[in-house]
Order: structure tokens, then C-alpha cells, then sequence
């Protein structure tokens, strides 16, 4: 579980024992055959306020407490190199696990590798505090194929099918790798994605990135229930990180789903993330009771209507004093609820976001949505067919990316990305 102190600052980190230990695995920028050839970042004894523990049973960035900002990037591999592609993950390892305690400064780091060089670190974080960031990494059905490595291949990853009403663009959906940077300063997120993205030039390509400010969801029980771009309160009845037995059930890949070559995935999840336009403009049109009847859900409070108070179950039973539902019958919360749907739960953590305009006047803004199961065909699929097919929502948002990558488990000590996915 993350902190959200302020932590230390991040060149007086590197001089600590577990930044000094970091620093000399890694100086983002050197060669990949260095990186490759060095043994394993040692995690730190103890992690410092604001730094979230790399190295644990499950990734980070899934139940860690929601950061307030997001970064997250879909890249293409451009080789058929599976060695080329072992070494960039294996250096992206060390870099990842030297960002998320803030150690930038290490040698050479932003200004110490003399001026005829280029820098080590882009530098934009030099000075901050960690931030509580987390970076989480996923796979997409495309990239096993690319590869030729089918066999590890889970069954349950393949690209999702369409949905009634979506309007997706190719260029914001898919792609064979994932990163999600997670931290509550956005220039800490933002550079640890650039960094990545550096080391891996000339093995991947971005294909598509999203800013997402302003969580939409709270993955721990420490965290009040945020807002969306609507107004409403968003995922109320998230599972959170103090759920085990949900987590178990609804979120990580338990080994009897992964028989075979397969089976270095169980403890981790399947990670969807679907970019959500939302019509602000016409919703900001529309009276009171009219959103809350397409939401379901008091928009002062958060309570299901009907109901008192954000946290009670909706009775969908219940009736309104027109003897019509209290809830109406294709109300958001409703046919999202698992009650409706045979008991289907997932995690959700997204993030609000804001894109300039459309260049017809509007703003181009929504929801950028991430949610992470055990199953996305079983979980998400028939979640989202309910949803499309008679949502009230629907009239005012339209899914206009797409994309589904295996999120793998937590990296044992010794551990790095690159042999953990190709051995």
C-alpha cells in the first residue's frame, strides 16, 4: 500500500542506503548490454514515505491506493528479435525500479556525465519527491504471435469483440506492450514513461498515450469515493485492496487458469482500458433528475435513489411514488450492478481526462478506464454487452478506443521483465 506523504527529495534519496543501491544498478540512458550483464537491483530494506515497494507477489499500480494522476502508453515492438526484446525489458526493470524511489541522480543521472554527453535522465524530475509512483507493465494477444511464443500465451487473451455503439479509432486502441504510470505528481508519471519509452528506441514504438488526471475510483478503503467529468460519484462499489477473498475471486489469474506454458502468469490480472468520450456539453443541458435517473444515483450524496447514504446497497426492488421503479430499469447502475450480472465484479481504476476539442466547438474530455479481472471475457464482455445494449448513459458517451493486454505477476528479487516473459 502506497504512502501519499510528500517523501524525500529525490537527489537526497539517491544518498540514502536504498538509493545508493539503486543508483548503481542503473543510469537510465547507458547501454543495454550493461544493463543486461548487471545483476538485480537490490530492493530497499525499508520503503521510504511516498515510495510504493517495486518488487512484491503482484505489480504495483492494481490495488496500490489510486494516485491522482495517470500516464499510460500502448507501444508496438518493431523487431522480431527476441533477444533484442529480453534486453530492453530487462533494462526497462531497472529503470522502473530506480524511478519509483526517485533515484534520477544516479551516475552520470541528469548532469554528471559531462557536456559532450547525452544525459542519462531526461531530467524533468530531478528534485521531486517519488510521489507514491507506481509502474505496472502488460501484454497485448498481438505481441505473443509477433514473437512466436503461442505457448505462454494465455487462452483468455484475445482482443475483445465489439460493442453496440462503439466508435473506436485504430490509432488509440491495441498494441503488444503496455506501461501504467501511476503517481500523484504528473511530471513524475510523465517522466517515468518518457524514460521507458527512450530506452526502448528502435526495439518499440508508441502507438498510442493518454493523460488521466483526477482518479475515478478508489481501489483502498482509506480513499473517498472521487467524481467524474458528470459530477457523480464514480465506482462506489469498487473492490479494494482490503478484499482479499474479492481480489482472489474477481481480480488475479489463479493457476488452475493458466495450465501449461502458461502458468508464469497466475497472480496476475487482465487489464482493459477503454477510452470514453462523455458528451459534457449536452450533459450539461440536461436537468437534475434526468441524470440522476440515467445514473441511478442521488448526485448530492451518491446514494442509490431510494436510498440514504453513498455506501447502501440499491434496492432495485423498491418503488418511486409513481409506482414506477425507484431505479429505473436501464439506469447505469443497475444493469452495471453484479447482482444484475451473475455475481460479475472487476477492479476499476480510471482516470478523468481532458484532450483540447474536437474542432467543432466541444471539448474533447471523458473518462479514461481501466479496470483490471481475473477474466475479461467473463468479467468485462458480458458487463459492457449490458451496458451497450440499453444503457441510459449511452445517449450521452460514445467508446472510442479500445484495448486488452495480461498484466503478469510481481517480480521475485531476482527477477527481471525480460526473463519473466521470454525465459
Amino acid at each position: 500500500m502506497s504512502s501519499t506523504g510528500e517523501g524525500v527529495g529525490r537527489r537526497a534519496l539517491v544518498g540514502s542506503a536504498a538509493g545508493a543501491v539503486l543508483a548503481t544498478g542503473l543510469a537510465v540512458g547507458t547501454s543495454r548490454a550493461a544493463h543486461a550483464s548487471a545483476p538485480p537491483a537490490a530492493p530497499a530494506a525499508a520503503p521510504e514515505e511516498g515510495v510504493v515497494p517495486f518488487r512484491d507477489e503482484h505489480q504495483a499500480g492494481i490495488t496500490t491506493a489510486a494516485q491522482d494522476r495517470m500516464h499510460f502508453v500502448a507501444l508496438d515492438v518493431t523487431t522480431d528479435d527476441v533477444d533484442e526484446l529480453r534486453e530492453m525489458l530487462t533494462a526497462w526493470t531497472r529503470a522502473a525500479e530506480r524511478m519509483t524511489v526517485g533515484a534520477e541522480a544516479a551516475p552520470g543521472g541528469v548532469v554528471g556525465g559531462g557536456p559532450w554527453k547525452v544525459p542519462e535522465d531526461t531530467g524533468e524530475a530531478m528534485d521531486l519527491p517519488p510521489s507514491s509512483l507506481t509502474i505496472t507493465i502488460g501484454y497485448g494477444p498481438s505481441l505473443f504471435e509477433r514473437l512466436g511464443i503461442e505457448d505462454r500465451r494465455p487462452e483468455a487473451l484475445r482482443e475483445l469483440p465489439p460493442f453496440a455503439g462503439d466508435d473506436l479509432d485504430e490509432a488509440r486502441s491495441g498494441g503488444d506492450i503496455c506501461i501504467q504510470a501511476c503517481a500523484d505528481d504528473p511530471q513524475v508519471a510523465v517522466h517515468a514513461v518518457r524514460n521507458l519509452v527512450r530506452l526502448g528506441f528502435g526495439t518499440v514504438s508508441v502507438r498510442w498515450s493518454q493523460l488521466g488526471f483526477g482518479r475515478t475510483s478508489s481501489t483502498s478503503t482509506s480513499q473517498a469515493t472521487p467524481r467524474n467529468l458528470f459530477g457523480f460519484k464514480d465506482g462506489t462499489a469498487n473492490i479494494k485492496a482490503e478484499d482479499p477473498q474479492a481480489l482472489a475471486e474477481h481480480v488475479w489469474i489463479d493457476p488452475q487458469d493458466v495450465p501449461g506454458e502458461a502458468a508464469w502468469l497466475a497472480g496476475g490480472s487482465y487489464l482493459v482500458a477503454r477510452r470514453i468520450r462523455m458528451h459534457v456539453e449536452v450533459w450539461d443541458r440536461t436537468h437534475l433528475q434526468e441524470q440522476q435517473t440515467v445514473i441511478g444515483r442521488d448526485k448530492g450524496v451518491g446514494a442509490p435513489l431510494g436510498r440514504s447514504a453513498e455506501m447502501d446497497e440499491p434496492d432495485f426492488a423498491a418503488k418511486g411514488a409513481d409506482g414506477a421503479p425507484a431505479i429505473d430499469v436501464a439506469a447505469h447502475v443497475r444493469l452495471a450492478h453484479a447482482d444484475n450480472l451473475d455475481g460479475v465484479r472487476i477492479l476499476r481504476r480510471g482516470y478523468n481526462f481532458t484532450d483540447g476539442t474536437d474542432g467543432l466547438g466541444h471539448l474533447d474530455a471523458g473518462l479514461f478506464f481501466v479496470a483490471f479481472c481475473r477474466d475479461a471475457h467473463r468479467q468485462f464482455v458480458p458487463m459492457q454487452r449490458a451496458l451497450a445494449r440499453a444503457d441510459l448513459l449511452n445517449e450521452y458517451i460514445e467508446h472510442t478506443g479500445s484495448a486488452l493486454f495480461v498484466v503478469p505477476p510481481g517480480l521475485a528479487p531476482e527477477e527481471d521483465w525480460g526473463t519473466q516473459l521470454l525465459g
